[in-house]
């Protein structure tokens, strides 16, 4: 068991709580962490570009002047590539950069990632985050009573409009539930505020399975 402290608001120890070693005491695994970063960013991008080929740009039905006796090269087409107004060759067309990961080791990178932070101390529980109404300065004096710094993540067991609401003014700061707790953002965010609500959730989505920690035995 790893265990950790618990604040108040005024960044004052409250409690203190045992956390799984099976989601916050992983050893580093650098290689499926980089695959896992990698997946997220490939799959974040729309492939959306395109152009027209010449048999999609409209017009060039008929041939633009005859044959012979003009002078000039012969054209079948007046959307040649070969002209302006034509088509484009060997263009940029739309396409899916999505890449496969087993979920295995999806939640294992997840799992790497939490217990570096928790190892570093860059993992702050509060016991409870809760506003009546948004309160940007309220959640300011918190942050700074904890000692965190700009590049934060904001963990709350469930989506809170108040909290979002009162966070969103913060430089390099992001909210998220638990369920949308991934690598890419724990990665580009030093320090890490969770609510205890959140950090049992935590534990709950991300426990490694009976047939995972057979696996890691064998």
């Amino acid at each position: 068991m790893v265990q950790v402290a618990v604040y108040d608001s005024l960044g004052k120890v409250v409690d203190k709580v045992n956390l799984s070693d099976g989601v916050f005491s992983v050893p580093m695994n650098t290689a499926v962490v980089h695959q896992a970063i990698v997946r997220q960013n490939a799959n974040a991008r729309q492939g959306t570009v395109g152009v027209k080929t010449r048999g999609q740009v409209s017009g060039g039905g008929k041939k633009p002047y005859k044959q012979k006796g003009t002078g000039r090269a012969r054209r079948g087409s007046s959307r040649s590539p070969l002209i302006r107004g034509g088509g484009i060759i060997f263009g940029p067309q739309s396409r899916s950069y999505r890449q496969a990961m087993p979920k295995k080791m999806r939640r294992l990178a997840l799992r790497c990632v939490l217990s570096s932070k928790i190892a570093d101390d860059e993992i702050k529980i509060i016991d409870k985050l809760s506003f009546s109404e948004p309160n940007t300065k309220e959640i300011v004096n918190t942050v700074k009573s904890l000692g965190l710094g700009a590049s934060l993540i904001i963990v709350t067991d469930e989506p809170d409009t108040n909290i979002c609401k009162s966070a969103r003014n913060l430089e390099s700061a992001v909210v998220l539930p638990v369920y949308m707790l991934n690598v890419g953002d724990l990665l580009a965010h030093r320090q890490v505020l969770i609510s205890l609500p959140a950090i049992k959730k935590v534990e709950e989505l991300w426990k490694p399975s009976t047939k995972e920690l057979l696996e890691t035995k064998e």
